[in-house]
């Protein structure tokens, strides 16, 4: 019912695994990578082991791993690991598709059945994986029944795949001595946990650009206190998130503070110590009847608590705009390294191709900038455009949430490339007169970390606020960093304001130096209408 309210167009903080608002830290990336090396070296055999606490996110990961199957891979998903050894084996051949009637409650009658489809698998060129989730559910005799299954092979590789997935305790179990035949098996050991400060900030922001939402409600204050509450653990931070947001919708508050935040979290983790029931009845009966009271007022009082504006806070409120025109978003063509290769040899350094495709991007005219092959570009008509450049790296970029420019160096030749957006495995670029797909790691290796873009925002900032001064650019600094508290204009760039700049800096990836410079104030403008990069690419 809060979804109006903040401006949004679904939940953002829903306990449900949904892809779509899967935001990999670099630790998830890790883990996912794991997961595909375990898919792509079916043939080594063995076991891929990913462990975390509860809530950390591996059955998201393991969605996330499903939707990126290479076309040649069969996968049986154990969801309920607690069957004994024949059901494990009925389980497994029922989701790879296999005829076992008759064959139910004999484990020989299974595994002949499982061998003669491993081994046709292998003749068509398919490889064969078992996912086991909450593996450390299995019981003993389930688990010797896994190990022989890494039995089925040829003479030169095996037939079968298997990937764990735990708690904790998994790994004591397969410490234990009785279980060490396993344990050797095991080629590669992940273990998954919480996100950082600097990880739940993106996390949380990722999911409300997702969700459709343009300005983040939470102050950093109360990000700092959920990421307290929740110990980093991303189930938690959206429980706690959700119902912080209930609160501040019951409440008319336009931010979610700290106190919001911890009220929150009071009503929704586990108490640590036996309390008495009849206050939560009490405390329950009037929260019920304020939201009820809150939901009768709504349409007289939306804006009840309104800050002190200027046309930047209002440009704000406007809703995001991805603004990406269909042609550029939608026809993709793979690259690998040979295409990569020879496409920057053809294109050249020269930088107007991609300043146009990014004013397109923008909906600006050709004429709004002038390329300066000293610089990035100077704006030529608009004083509310501002041109950046600089060396940062991908998840900066990614974290700022804007297209920019990358240049590109292969073989002897420079080119600018478009990063139009990005998912765990591929980058999405427009360079020439295409857009194509490629993996992470070839574009990092042609990418040394130089980039320049454009953003948009109030005509002040073309000269950045420094330490010291004041002026209307400092006052729409102060009214960035603080949503929370209306702005007292004409006040230095004091001590407060730098550490909220240090705080932006660290959850951003940005180099930390207090100072808003021009990456910085483009990562404060990300909240304004504009396009922005993909986060699945089709």
């Amino acid at each position: 019912m809060y979804l109006g309210y903040y401006g949004l167009h679904e939940a953002p903080f829903s306990i449900t695994p949904d892809p779509r608002f899967v935001h990999l830290s670099e630790r998830h990336r890790d883990a996912l990578a794991h997961l595909l090396f375990g898919v792509d070296k079916g043939g080594s055999g063995g076991f891929v082991q990913l462990t975390g606490e509860v809530g950390t996110g591996k059955t998201t990961l393991s969605r996330l791993l499903l939707e990126q199957l290479p076309e040649d891979t069969r996968i049986a998903l154990v969801l309920n690991p607690r069957q004994d050894a024949v059901e494990l084996l009925e389980t497994i051949c029922e989701e790879l598709h296999l005829d076992i009637e008759g064959k139910r409650g004999s484990s020989k009658s299974l595994i002949d059945a499982l061998n003669v489809y491993l081994l046709d698998a292998y003749a068509q060129g398919l490889r064969v994986v078992v996912l086991i989730d909450e593996a450390q559910n299995l019981p003993a005799d389930a688990l010797e029944q896994v190990r022989l299954l890494t039995n089925l092979e040829t003479h030169t590789q095996k037939l079968l795949q298997i990937l764990l997935l735990g708690q904790p305790e998994l790994r004591d179990m397969l410490a234990r001595p009785e279980l060490r035949q396993l344990s050797q098996r095991i080629t590669a050991r992940y273990h998954l946990t919480p996100l950082d400060a600097r990880g739940t900030e993106a996390y949380l922001r990722h999911r409300w650009r997702v969700a459709g939402g343009t300005r983040f409600p939470f102050t950093a204050k109360g990000v700092q206190r959920l990421h307290a509450r929740a110990g980093g653990v991303p189930r938690l931070l959206n429980v706690i998130a959700e119902r912080a947001l209930l609160a501040g919708y019951a409440r008319d508050a336009t931010v979610i503070d700290a106190r919001l935040v911890d009220a929150a979290a009071n009503e929704v983790l586990p108490p640590t110590a036996k309390r008495i029931w009849w206050p939560w009845l009490a405390a329950a009966g009037v929260v019920a009847v304020a939201v009820i009271a809150a939901t009768q007022f709504r349409g007289t009082s939306a804006s009840a608590q309104t800050p002190n504006t200027t046309q930047a806070v209002s440009a704000s409120n406007t809703p995001a705009t991805s603004a990406t025109p269909d042609h550029i978003i939608t026809t993709t063509i793979p690259l690998d390294a040979t295409g990569l290769t020879q496409l920057i040899g053809a294109t050249g350094d020269t930088p107007l191709p991609g300043w146009q495709a990014l004013l397109e991007l923008w909906q600006l005219p050709a004429d709004s900038i002038t390329v300066d092959p000293a610089g990035p570009c100077r704006p030529a008509t608009n004083p509310e455009i501002h041109c950046v450049q600089g060396d940062a790296n991908l998840d900066t970029l990614l974290a700022v949430d804007r297209p920019v420019l990358l240049r590109l160096r292969d073989a002897g030749s420079d080119a600018w490339a478009l990063l139009l957006g990005a998912d765990v495995r591929r980058v999405r670029i427009r360079i020439g007169e295409h857009t194509h797909d490629i993996d992470r790691v070839l574009l990092l290796a042609r990418w040394n970390g130089r980039y320049a873009s454009l953003w948009q925002g109030p005509a002040m900032l073309g000269s950045a606020p420094r330490p010291g001064t004041s002026g209307p650019a400092v006052d729409w600094l102060r009214l960035q960093l603080t949503p929370l508290h209306d702005v007292v204009p004409g006040l230095a760039y004091d001590g407060t304001v730098r550490a909220g700049v240090t705080i932006l800096q660290q959850a951003r990836g940005i180099p930390v130096d207090g100072i808003a410079g021009p990456l910085t104030l483009m990562a404060l403008a990300s909240e304004l209408p504009g396009p922005r990069l993909l986060r699945v690419l089709d």
